[in-house]
This record gives C-alpha cells, sequence and structure tokens, in this order.
C-alpha cells in the first residue's frame, strides 16, 4: 500500500514502515527482542524492565540523531521525555524491588 502524503514517501512492507527509502530503527522484531530479552517473555510488554530497555533503546537512537541535528529542538524534547520516563520506572523499582533495580542497571550499563 502506497501513502502519498506532500513531499513524504511512506511505503508498507511486512510491519517494517520505509519512509523516503529509509528504514525504521525500531522494527516489530526489535521490540520482540529487547521484550524477550529483558522481560519475562515476548509478550510481557508491561514488565518495568522491559520497558526500560526500550526507553533504553530510544535514548540512545535519539542521541545519535541529536549529534547529528543539533537543532532538531522536537527531539530533543522528545528525548527529555523518554529519559525522564526511564527515570521514573526504575525509580519504582528501586522503591519496590531493589533486586530487579540492580539487575537492570547491570543489564543495560547504566550509571548509578
Amino acid at each position: 500500500m502506497l501513502i502519498r502524503c506532500y513531499r513524504t514517501r511512506i511505503l508498507r512492507r511486512n510491519d517494517c514502515i520505509i519512509l523516503n527509502n529509509k528504514e525504521m530503527y525500531l522494527t516489530t522484531e526489535k521490540k520482540q527482542e529487547i521484550f524477550e530479552k529483558h522481560g519475562a517473555t515476548a509478550t510481557n510488554t508491561g514488565s518495568a524492565e522491559g520497558q526500560i530497555a526500550l526507553f533504553s533503546f530510544r535514548i540512545s537512537h535519539l542521541t545519535e540523531h541529536l549529534k547529528v541535528n543539533k537543532k532538531d529542538y522536537g527531539t530533543q524534547r522528545a528525548l527529555i521525555g523518554l529519559v525522564g520516563k526511564r527515570r521514573s520506572l526504575l525509580d519504582y523499582l528501586k522503591r519496590k524491588h531493589i533486586d530487579r533495580y540492580r539487575a537492570i542497571i547491570k543489564d543495560l550499563n547504566l550509571r548509578k
């Protein structure tokens, strides 16, 4: 299915969105891989560890993007929001399950 909207070309192919001939960095397969590794199962997308791992992946991608595009303030704002969400999930784990908190910090090589 091909959709034209202004000067942007969007093409859908097997749940992977290609925008202007560039593949999206976060595909369904990549999300499943992250949740399998850090969550209990691939379908347990609500676990705090899985969400923190997904946020960390997105944060690293946006950080690399901002190194190239220094004046992209929309992305900068989104990055700050993601860091805040990850921080609040980490705070929750630290309050409720300190062993799970220490494990995810060690797995993702986050500071603290």
